[in-house]
């Protein structure tokens, strides 16, 4: 069993909403964030903290409506919301400059919050995070704004009436999260269920995130100013994806020659977690790319 002290963990206010980080290394070394992604939670980060805590002061927050953060009252979860909710940590956290790894959502996130101010951020790296390709295409083909409205509004209803799903065991939990990915061992995909799920007080378990995540809201940027942002990033950035993963490469999409300072690294055996996927490999890449 590893010696290594587990991480603390502390708050911050954003919108009225109290969201959670936990905390590791010296508070005085260089500041990175890790960023989950959907339906994850801060503490799937554990094992790249205890690699880089030595040389980092590393926070890692749990989005709103994820892990320990709380649910939005209105059940809103739009880009623009995780959006302020990072810029309101960077804001609380007070340093000038910080580094950044972001998974999926959030690396969606970070990818906004870089090209939104390109002189906080020091390194990017991002794992899956840039969002579909249809993001950067034009608005075609997905219904009348009024059509979007009326589907978004049913998909509210419904989901306000969805109970969340239960498990008898943490065992038939670790399962679930086993056979969402095939890729993680028994221990890890353990450790993820015992911090990404509570227990109910009939004595199940359910996972942390609020059921109104399913519903993507019915507004985001269009790819015009999506682009724009994207263009603004000039800190080096590294793209990370999985062989496979069921997103698409930048590579072969056209998103890569919109970041022009990004490089790509494909991993082979390796889904859309590439970080738990293949540990070893990530390590090395992310550790030369920050000591660049």
């Amino acid at each position: 069993m590893s010696t290594i002290p587990g991480p603390t963990s502390n708050r911050f206010m954003s919108q009225r909403l109290r969201l959670n980080y936990a905390e590791w290394g010296d508070r005085d070394a260089p500041l990175l964030i890790l960023q989950h992604g959907g339906q994850d939670h801060c503490r799937s980060w554990d094992w790249v903290a205890r690699e880089l805590m030595q040389d980092w002061r590393i926070i890692c927050p749990d989005l709103r409506g994820h892990g320990d953060s709380e649910w939005s009252p209105e059940g809103y979860y739009g880009f623009d919301a995780y959006v302020y909710d990072f810029a309101q940590l960077v804001h609380t956290l007070g340093r000038e400059q910080v580094t950044i790894i972001g998974h999926s959502l959030g690396g969606n996130v970070a990818t906004r919050f870089t090209g939104l101010y390109p002189d906080k951020v020091r390194k990017f790296v991002n794992i899956e995070g840039l969002g579909p390709v249809e993001s950067i295409l034009p608005d075609k083909g997905k219904g009348t704004p009024a059509e979007r409205l009326r589907a978004w509004i049913t998909a509210k209803r419904d989901t306000a009436g969805r109970m969340p799903k239960r498990y008898t065991s943490l065992t038939d939990a670790c399962a679930r999260m086993k056979e969402v990915n095939g890729f993680l061992t028994l221990e890890k995909a353990r450790h993820l269920t015992v911090h990404g799920t509570t227990r109910n007080e009939d004595g199940t378990w359910s996972w942390k995130y609020d059921n109104y995540l399913h519903v993507w809201p019915t507004t985001s940027l269009t790819p015009e100013l999506l682009n724009e942002i994207w263009t603004a990033i000039t800190c080096p950035l590294l793209l990370l994806y999985g062989k496979d993963s069921f997103a698409t490469s930048p590579a072969i999409d056209g998103r890569l020659e919109r970041l022009p300072t990004a490089r790509l690294i494909e991993y082979e055996n390796a889904g859309h977690w590439l970080h738990h996927d293949q540990f070893d490999r990530f390590m090395a890449d992310v550790k030369a790319f920050l000591a660049e």
